[in-house]
């Protein structure tokens, strides 16, 4: 297995300013959508695929703009807002094609709520991190294998505002202008690596993993909530999330943007028990929150309603095993098994040169060495202990290829060799 290529030779990257067949018209009627899934069908070749959402605009995921581009058929740009319902043509001439991603799963979400999904997929940004490269964002790579500078700068913009300005969509275009370029250079880079299948079985465990399942107790991540240090406080904050939540959800608007977590955390510490005292808090005094005033304070009220039976716990209940920090002093035996891990999982991703967590995701390494029972495994029978690994690495969705180069150097960890 060779090394990743270094960096690309000491050079001027020529910056790629607009589209090389000019900025295309926004589809955004039914013809149009015939129209640009004829040209597409048309082309040949895998499809460059992209989308622009609304992340801290917007409480959705679903994306507000679409990018296209296949050999033969150039440039694409959909609003899916107006022809939601209409995309049938264009999902029937794309979703048999291979596509071409960059950090994919972000998504394929949103375009599956509007019925497109690939019959193949290649994800530039995963494959650079197979290819060991030390910077994978879109930019970093499109210089380092092409030699071009891609001018960013709108990616985070509010792309559910309507008109979307001509920079704008020059920007969105050109983010699929070099993908299928990028995808063919990226190919040929893992080649000669040796990391082709590996390759291929990340891609397709991305293209069927479907959207994340949502984590329970998510207001627990509310920003600053270590601060607190009782039950009824914590119960304040998951009332007040709870309330931002479905105010955010029935608007579609991000949650941050209804009221910030630095308000619910002062809510909370404070537990005002009139409107006057919760307006003379931070925020809560301003214009916009003034009008919901009513609703906070419900949301106060009902957490200090609570019986102490109701109440959250200070920590988050957990399932499996329990965070590793809390390892070394009450379960020695099994931080030691997750220390040998980690140093084995180090050395193996220095040498194949992937990270760590590309090879196996760290919750899986976790929860093996937690499972993992010296008595069941003696070290007088190694193939025993690399079936139980193996067997643990599947259960866990490792692929084929990380279970082949991780489960033996886990199974040395294990065992204490």
């Amino acid at each position: 297995m060779s090394e990743p290529s270094g960096p690309a030779p000491a050079r001027t990257a020529v910056p790629l300013l607009a589209p090389v067949d000019g900025l295309p018209e926004v589809v955004d009627s039914p013809r149009m959508v015939a129209d640009a899934a004829a040209r597409l069908a048309a082309g040949t070749g895998p499809l460059a695929v992209d989308a622009e959402r609304a992340s801290g605009f917007r409480y959705s995921n679903r994306a507000y703009l679409l990018q296209f581009r296949r050999a033969g058929a150039g440039t694409v740009l959909v609003d899916p807002i107006p022809v939601a319902d209409e995309l049938g043509p264009l999902a029937e001439a794309i979703n048999p094609l291979e596509w071409v991603l960059h950090s994919a799963d972000q998504d394929l979400p949103g375009l599956a709520e509007l019925g497109l999904r690939p019959a193949a997929l290649y994800d530039t940004e995963l494959a650079g991190r197979l290819a060991g490269f030390d910077r994978v964002g879109l930019a970093a790579i499109v210089e380092r294998m092409l030699g071009l500078e891609l001018t960013k700068g709108h990616g985070a913009a509010d792309w559910s505002s309507r008109p979307l300005p001509e920079s704008w969509l020059n920007y969105a275009a050109l983010d699929v202008e070099v993908l299928v370029e990028l995808r063919d250079a990226m190919a040929a880079e893992l080649e000669s690596q040796g990391k082709t299948d590996w390759a291929t079985q990340e891609f397709e465990h991305i293209r069927l993993a479907g959207p994340p399942k949502p984590k329970p107790d998510r207001w627990r991540r509310t920003s600053q909530i270590h601060s607190l240090k009782s039950p009824r406080q914590l119960a304040a904050v998951r009332e007040l999330w709870q309330t931002r939540d479905e105010i955010a959800s029935r608007r579609d608007i991000a949650p941050g943007r209804v009221l910030p977590d630095s308000a619910i955390v002062a809510a909370a510490s404070a537990d005002p028990k009139s409107i006057d005292a919760l307006r003379s808090l931070p925020v809560f005094g301003g214009p916009r929150q003034r009008r919901s005033s009513r609703v906070w304070l419900q949301a106060l009220e009902r957490a200090r309603a609570l019986p102490d039976s109701q109440l959250p716990p200070l920590t988050q209940p957990f399932t499996g095993p329990p965070p590793a920090n809390r390892w070394a002093r009450k379960f020695p035996e099994a931080a030691e098994r997750l220390s040998s891990a980690r140093t084995q999982m180090t050395s193996l991703s220095e040498r194949v040169h992937v990270p760590v967590e590309n090879l196996l995701t760290p919750d899986l390494v976790r929860r093996l060495c937690w499972d993992f029972t010296p008595a069941d495994h003696p070290r007088s029978d190694p193939d025993g202990l690399l079936t139980f690994v193996e067997a643990t690495l599947r259960d866990g969705g490792a692929r084929s290829w990380q279970r082949e180069l991780t489960a033996p150097v886990l199974a040395r960890a294990l065992g204490g060799s």
